[in-house]
């Protein structure tokens, strides 16, 4: 069985980080930190991201699976859990399947709702970057640039680049399986699936991920849902107001 790379910092009552698509643990590095002064951190790199294992397979199932061993490999009885945008969607997914592990849940910037596939132009851009000719950053960032002329997703982007060997760039994501499967990144929680525990949605007030209409949908799944606004950000509402996004998973965890 394989068991998901994480970084464990701190001490404490666990709480469980899960990144977005296309991300990795080390985006949650700083927050990380910060929450594993009060609790047992686990930043955690999902399938087919950061240093976990690849796999052809790619949906929320499996990626709850990997969730499920983890906590029993690491012999956890109860967690928290942060999940940004697909991180989000593991995570209710999780919480609907095993609530009796989920103690509570913070779903960051995502709802249970379907999203069309909306990563056609970010998919096709890292499909073009050829590393044999591309052998540098600078000429990935330009190779990019072409079809992503947004400097800071481009910046996201190319933390997922590393030296594989000496002279030979990768990407640490399995591009192959995402781009296979991309549109199971979207995918609703599945109808008449419910988590009671205390569950937070945290939406930026710049992002259209999540909207009034949303709200009817995630007090359905999550009835003891509160749904709090992230100021001056949009859907990295983590990275772009760390402060209030500390304060509000904190107050809420306590």
């Amino acid at each position: 069985m394989k068991i998901l790379h994480a970084t464990i910092k701190g001490e404490g009552f666990p709480l469980l980080i899960l990144h977005g698509y296309f991300g990795m643990s080390d985006n949650w590095k700083t927050l990380g930190n910060k929450f594993s002064e009060s609790y047992q951190t686990h930043l955690i790199d999902q399938r087919n991201h950061g240093r976990s294992f690849h796999e052809d397979e790619f949906n929320y199932e499996v990626l709850v699976e990997d969730l499920y061993n983890y906590i029993q490999e690491h012999q956890l009885k109860k967690v928290h859990i942060i999940g940004h945008s697909m991180g989000g969607k593991t995570a209710m997914l999780f919480a609907v399947t095993y609530p009796e592990l989920v103690d509570k849940l913070i779903v960051v910037d995502i709802a249970p709702r379907n999203y069309e596939p909306h990563h056609n132009a970010i998919l096709a851009a890292l499909n073009s970057v050829d590393f044999s000719v591309e052998n540098t950053r600078t000429l990935v960032d330009k190779k990019l640039s072409v079809l992503i002329p947004d400097a800071g997703v481009r910046q996201f982007l190319l933390k997922n680049v590393y030296w594989k060997e000496k002279g030979q760039l990768a990407f640490r994501f399995n591009l192959e399986s995402l781009t296979e499967n991309n549109p199971n990144v979207g995918e609703a929680l599945p109808s008449f699936t419910f988590f009671e525990g205390d569950t937070l949605f945290l939406k930026g007030d710049k992002s259209d991920y999540i909207t009034q209409n949303e709200y009817p949908i995630i007090e359905a799944h999550f009835s003891n849902a509160k749904i709090v606004e992230i100021q001056k950000a949009g859907h990295w509402l983590h990275a772009e107001n760390p402060k209030q996004f500390y304060d509000e998973v904190i107050n809420f965890l306590k």
